[in-house]
């Protein structure tokens, strides 16, 4: 058991897990509703239900046995975790991690953007500047902080999202039905929904600092079967109301605008516009956060603190470069360009390796735990 595990509560053990994957997962085209797009709607309604349904279970499956594997080896940083992994070959994931980071927060940021042009009229600048500010507030501050944001974040993102569905049925419920009823092409399904765990469940080594609440291989196990619905759930409810606009929302930057714009709700268009940044915000400090743990590693190895200035200074430095990236290139060519690539990526280094070498480990030893990794 890590000393973070004692006195640890049911929602750190069980629930923590699964929010801070969502959280991961959520920023950029999933709250906006643009990956869900790209990926899963044109397979149609009924396709792409299925392709989300596959992806939630590959991310369960995924994420328990990442999680069991972290917590056996005391693994809690991505370091650590493919150090005993992989070995030698580490290096090959902190590479393609490393773009990866790039990719996302430059995706984040092109939201923000996108979402301050929108709704006042700002450069698009202004709004990814907006979000790396907030992300260096919460970011600079530690573990503590971030799992508070996580918590209650999760909490008011789940209401929203349960309350889009709620409306969209009502303003256009029979849109929706006739969506799902109309006859559509599925193919693709298996494609996009393989592509899009493939390169999100990397979220599951992103979240590892929160794993040190675990107890236990049994504590993993149940958290990472949990996991997968908790993230997949508000991307489901979203898609349902993107059937009844099936097929031309899909050519939509921001989807959610689309939506919002049909709801003649103005108050709710701006409490859902709001929450998107919050997903954003609660995506970036997992990013962030996993970046300065991997640096913090270091410095705790060698006698030295990590403190707020250095934390900031860090991210201060990891922003600014991709949001100008972001400034650049755009939402819609990041999320069909680079998520690509990287879903390959991942499926070589993480997600074959985790599976087959990572379950092997486990099942050889079941109830013995590895020394700790120092990072």
């Amino acid at each position: 058991m890590s000393a973070g595990a004692a006195g640890a509560s049911w929602f750190q053990r069980f629930l923590l897990p699964g929010f801070a994957l969502k959280a991961f997962i959520i920023g950029g085209g999933y709250a906006t509703g643009r990956e869900l797009a790209e990926y899963f709607l044109a397979s149609g309604p009924l396709g792409g239900l299925a392709g989300m349904i596959l992806a939630m279970c590959l991310w369960s499956l995924i994420a328990a046995v990442t999680f069991a594997f972290a917590q056996m080896t005391h693994a809690y940083d991505y370091r650590a975790f493919f150090m005993r992994l992989l070995g030698p070959g580490w290096r090959v994931f902190e590479l393609a991690y490393l773009i990866f980071i790039v990719l996302v927060l430059a995706v984040f940021g092109a939201t923000a953007g996108a979402i301050g042009e929108a709704m006042l009229g700002w450069p698009s600048f202004i709004g990814a500047a907006l979000l790396a500010i907030a992300i260096l507030l919460v970011t600079a501050f530690g573990e503590a902080t971030v799992e508070r944001l996580f918590k209650f974040a999760s909490i008011a993102l789940y209401g929203v999202y349960a309350a889009f569905l709620i409306l969209g049925l009502s303003s256009f419920g029979d849109r929706i039905l006739a969506g799902f009823e109309t006859p559509a092409p599925a193919e693709g399904w298996l494609t996009g929904g393989l592509t899009y765990a493939s390169y999100n469940i990397v979220g599951a080594v992103v979240i590892l600092p929160v794993l040190r609440h675990l107890t236990g291989r049994r504590d993993a196990l149940i958290a990472g079967a949990l996991a997968g619905p908790l993230a997949m759930l508000p991307a489901i409810l979203f898609f349902i109301c993107m059937v009844g606009f099936y097929p031309e929302i899909g050519s939509e930057t921001l989807p959610s605008d689309y939506l919002l714009s049909r709801l003649n709700a103005p108050a709710f268009h701006w409490l859902f516009q709001g929450m998107i940044f919050i997903a954003l915000l609660e995506s970036g400090v997992s990013a962030v956060h996993s970046i300065n743990e991997r640096v913090a590693g270091i410095f705790e190895s060698r006698g030295r603190g990590f403190g707020v200035g250095p934390r900031a200074l860090l991210g201060g430095l990891l922003l600014l470069g991709c949001m100008f990236v972001a400034d650049r290139v755009g939402l819609v060519a990041l999320i069909a360009g680079g998520y690509r690539l990287l879903a390959a990526l991942f499926l070589i280094v993480f997600v074959l390796p985790v599976l087959t070498l990572g379950t092997a480990r486990l099942l050889r030893a079941p109830a013995s735990p590895s020394e700790k990794v120092v990072a």
